[in-house]
């Protein structure tokens, strides 16, 4: 989630970058000025009001020692408190409107980052090796692992949904020693510690990735009200 006062120091680039992503700003920023601006003035005016109640009581003890009354004065005392709740009450208000619109903000592109439309404004960094030519028209790994019996998107489909497959023998073989690969090199090379954390997260562990509320739509879950 990108930091208050950064967005709000920087909100015009803040803007070009979100339009570089093809995103609506007013959409995605929605009052983010006037929040931010209502927020400031409440906690500047509770600031200052804080103080306020003591000096009242200090001039209300000072006149009842002498026999006055002190009723009006405990009254503004009174009238204070109600309107230090308000402004509370806003200030919470603004806060979490500010980090509902924080949290849907996505990440900026940095400056070098060409702007398209599209995946076909990619533009390629560097290349290592050589594309490989064949004297026939080549498959996609879907299909010849399909072809093989080693990939299932149809049984996986049924089993978790979309965007799933099961492997099977060499399939599953192959997974496991891509991911052990993995791990070994950078384990071994690197300088990194092998993890090994819980399958399942609470929502708020999600939010401190990014990956909500953004991706809601996209994730599986189990319901961890409170969590």
């Amino acid at each position: 989630m990108l930091d208050l006062a950064y967005v709000r120091a920087n909100l015009p680039a803040v803007e070009e970058k979100l339009r570089a992503r093809n995103a609506d700003p007013s959409v995605v920023l929605g009052d983010f000025a006037n929040i931010d601006q209502r927020r400031r003035e409440a906690i500047t005016e509770l600031e200052t009001l804080k103080a306020q109640p003591n000096k009242i009581s200090e001039e209300a003890g000072k006149l009842k020692r002498i026999g006055g009354d002190a009723t009006a004065l405990m009254d503004q005392t009174r009238s204070l408190k109600e309107r230090e709740d308000t402004l509370q009450s806003a200030a919470t208000e603004a806060d979490t409107a500010l980090r509902t619109i924080l949290e849907a903000i996505p990440n900026l592109p940095q400056d070098n980052v060409p702007a398209g439309k599209d995946e076909h404004g990619n533009v390629a960094e560097k290349h290592w090796g050589d594309p490989p030519k064949f004297d026939f028209t080549a498959k996609p790994h879907w299909e010849l692992g399909e072809a093989l019996g080693i990939l299932d998107f149809n049984r996986a489909a049924k089993i978790s949904g979309s965007r799933f497959v099961v492997h099977f023998g060499q399939g599953a073989r192959l997974e496991r020693a891509l991911a052990n690969f993995m791990i070994d090199l950078h384990t071994r090379e690197h300088g990194y510690t092998e993890v090994l954390p819980p399958y399942m997260v609470k929502s708020r562990s999600l939010f401190g990735t990014g990956q909500l509320p953004k991706f809601a739509e996209d994730l599986f879950h189990c319901d961890d009200k409170g969590a």
